[in-house]
């Protein structure tokens, strides 16, 4: 069997970008590792709560969510969530966006070795969105791929097209358009000519939904979801995008340990 190391920004980012594929790895027999950069101090906040219970809180949601994906070990790198952009917590020292680059990849690159990692996987070049927080574990987790020498490096992303099409069946109230510029200014995920690997979850989509409730504290994120029926989750959220470095697509269906 296989390992693999998936690098997240926040806690609930591991649900929601990649619960499926995770848990498939679990259930094949593949140790699965996930390290995630920040702390999510600057998650939604519940009234009432001080920010150092509320990292308390996502920590245990984390730990829950990993345990319901079978995640067999879970690593924080300590930095603090540096919001979106314009943010005052962007000016943050401890922020992950101001983070010395070489020092964060230095601590995910021994992850990397100790694991012996035979696939990672980290952010599309512009974190999917645009969050401050995406865009550096892209940078750093490659960066932290060079150091570690590891080749089987995956990009995950969010499939622009599969977006619009869905977007012909959702009601009018909650329509919108994936070619909108998002928070950095490019429009969400890539185009779908550009990614690799379709990696089929449907069969983990109740799994992956139950990782996403332990998030219980991000309700407002991601609450919506609890209103889908199943076969409106498994249309949105049954496939998985993924971008193999050095690869390009249209996407095939394949897996990463393939």
């Amino acid at each position: 069997m296989s390992t693999i190391v998936a690098f997240h920004a926040h806690p609930d980012d591991e649900s929601l970008a990649m619960g499926g594929t995770l848990a498939r790895a679990s259930a094949e027999g593949h140790r699965v590792v996930v390290v995630v950069a920040t702390n999510g101090d600057h998650g939604e906040k519940p009234e009432g709560t001080t920010v150092a219970q509320l990292v308390e809180t996502r920590k245990r949601e984390m730990e829950a969510s990993c345990a319901v994906l079978g995640v067999h070990r879970l690593v924080w790198l300590g930095y603090d969530d540096s919001g979106m952009n314009g943010w005052e917590q962007n000016k943050a020292p401890n922020a992950f966006i101001n983070a010395d680059t070489e020092a964060a990849a230095q601590k995910l690159a021994f992850v990397l070795i100790e694991e012996g990692v035979d696939v990672f996987t980290t952010y599309d070049w512009h974190g999917n969105y645009g969050h401050p927080d995406h865009i550096k574990v892209h940078k750093v987790g490659h960066r932290a791929a060079e150091i570690a020498n590891v080749t089987n490096v995956y990009e995950m992303t969010m499939n622009r097209d599969h977006w619009k099409r869905l977007m012909e069946f959702a009601p009018e109230g909650e329509k919108f358009n994936p070619d909108d510029p998002a928070d950095d200014g490019n429009p969400m995920g890539e185009p779908e000519a550009n990614i690799s690997h379709k990696i089929d979850v449907t069969t983990f989509c109740d799994l992956k939904r139950k990782a996403i409730a332990c998030h219980a504290s991000q309700i407002t994120d991601t609450g919506f979801l609890g209103t889908l029926t199943p076969e409106m989750f498994e249309m949105s959220f049954g496939f998985e995008w993924f971008i193999k470095v050095g690869e390009s697509g249209p996407p095939r269906d394949a897996w990463l340990f393939d």
